[in-house]
């Protein structure tokens, strides 16, 4: 199992997770800010739908590929890699790496090539995949494995705050505006100076987090390196569960600028208050998940949750006022945020329970939006943010329990699984091309029905080999 080599404080480890949450802002930016990229290149360079689908492609692939070479480089040194170089240093060398990434966007968009920007999108997903192969089990045993998933969603917090910042301030950024013709007026050279200033703060987070002092992590059990763990059949659950996930999580949002180009005729310019809107349902969700990770009492918490995702709605709208939108369209989309605060109660924290109410909510929301048009349609599709919002943590964690030594290995086949936000986009454009975009969302519909059904079989599987998280969560958090 994974071990601190200390035995630091309660507040160390708190300082510790506080660290750590801070990388989690920039996946989220960059990955958000994609919607953005998406309906660009595809008027500047011509392409289909299924073409510009191949951003998402690029982007999450290389979490796939990162992962593979993971495995490979442990294989060949007959040692798991993190466990020799340490966590913190493999989350400093995924930050150097991926500012190699947003650099290559300045000489690529000088030489208007879409294939070398895709590149350079692929070496920023590189590094993500190192980052978060390192970050995700770090965080799981800086605590109680059976509350991990809180941990997780501490950082999904902050994490959709830059999800929902990041489309408006690079919208901005290479606009200048989110007037109609703004989108006219920008070129390819456009996205140069906003990712030439990105990479510069991946430079900077690297340089803090070499100077933090973080605990380091090692493995007190004799590491198998290759295939072993796929002998647990809860990891090979989770690894299609985070394939569906992440896929449905990226192709709502990846999309979402095509339909509402073809439903309300709005230009690449324009759509990054909804794009936010989307990411910020992600930050809406997380950051009411994220409240046990404070000490409150029950009934502060139950408060809490129901004033925080007001709050964190607040803040969506705002960012959305700031950036010259008029947010009073978005005003009924608090029915949803009313929605997820009953999905909230309805779970009660417990890891299998949450799957099985936020998918079954996801599903409806889903069901919702094919079989009706206009702003239902449009913010019943929008709300697959919110019930996405804490799937990740819960499946991250059922996935890799009960793992022991295999636990680093696991959660780079999870990582590797990522994967699905570079497939399962480029299957919706390539159905709304033959289909149209209102129809494809049927492909988020049946991912939502995969991950309820994921939720039922991991509780069996879990519960033959003695674990049972829901308990564990209502002994021991509280709840």
């Amino acid at each position: 199992m994974n071990t601190l080599t200390e035995t630091p404080s309660t507040a160390d480890n708190r300082s510790a997770l506080y660290t750590l949450v801070s990388v989690w802002f920039f996946w989220s930016f960059v990955a958000a800010s994609n919607g953005i990229l998406i309906p660009l290149f595809k008027a500047k360079f011509g392409l289909s739908q299924t073409q510009a689908q191949y951003i998402d492609f690029a982007f999450y692939a290389a979490y796939f590929v990162g992962s593979v070479l993971y495995l490979l480089v442990s294989a060949s040194l007959k040692t798991d890699i993190l466990n020799r170089i340490g966590y913190k240093n493999g989350i400093i060398y995924g930050l150097l790496i991926s500012a190699v990434g947003t650099l290559m966007f300045y000489p690529a968009a000088e030489l208007k090539s879409y294939a070398l920007l895709l590149s350079g999108l692929f070496i920023v997903g590189l590094g993500f995949s190192l980052q978060q192969t390192a970050t995700q089990p770090f965080m799981i045993a800086l605590g109680d494995p059976a509350t991990g998933a809180q941990r997780i969603n501490l950082g999904g917090a902050v994490n959709n705050l830059g999800g929902t910042i990041g489309p408006t301030i690079v919208s901005l950024a290479i606009f200048g505006s989110i007037a109609a013709d703004a989108a006219t007026n920008a070129t390819v050279e456009s996205v140069k100076v906003p990712y030439l200033i990105v990479g510069a703060l991946f430079l900077g987070l690297a340089l803090f987090f070499r100077l933090s002092k973080l605990p380091r992590i090692t493995n007190d059990e004799e590491v198998e390196v290759g295939t072993g763990v796929l002998k647990y059949p809860q990891l090979v659950l989770g690894m299609i569960a985070i394939f569906v996930y992440v896929g449905v999580e990226v192709t709502i949002g990846s999309n979402l600028g095509e339909y509402l180009a073809k439903t309300r005729q709005l230009t690449s310019s324009q759509i990054s208050p909804f794009v936010s809107l989307f990411w910020g349902s992600m930050m809406i969700g997380r950051w009411t998940a994220s409240i046990p990770n404070f000490d409150f009492s029950l009934n502060t918490r139950r408060i809490l949750t129901v004033i925080v995702p007001f709050v964190a709605f607040g803040i969506v709208l705002g960012v959305a006022a700031v950036g010259g939108s008029d947010v009073s369209v978005m005003y009924p989309y608090a029915i949803c945020v009313v929605a997820v605060i009953a999905a909230f109660f309805a779970s009660a924290g417990k890891p299998v329970r949450t799957l099985l109410v936020f998918t079954g909510f996801g599903g409806v929301a889903m069901l919702i939006g094919l079989l009706t048009t206009g702003d239902i349609a449009l913010y019943a599709f929008i709300s697959g943010g919110l019930f996405c919002s804490v799937l990740w943590p819960s499946i991250f964690s059922l996935g890799t329990a009960g793992l022991g030594k295999y636990t680093n290995q696991g959660s780079a086949y999870l990582i590797m699984m990522i994967l699905g936000g570079a497939i399962i986009p480029v299957v919706q454009g390539k159905l709304a091309d033959t289909v149209g975009i209102h129809m494809s969302y049927v492909v988020a519909l049946v991912c939502f029905a995969y991950l309820f059904f994921f939720g039922i079989r991991v509780e069996q599987v879990l519960r033959k080999q003695g674990l049972d998280f829901d308990k564990d969560v209502v002994t021991k958090a509280g709840h």
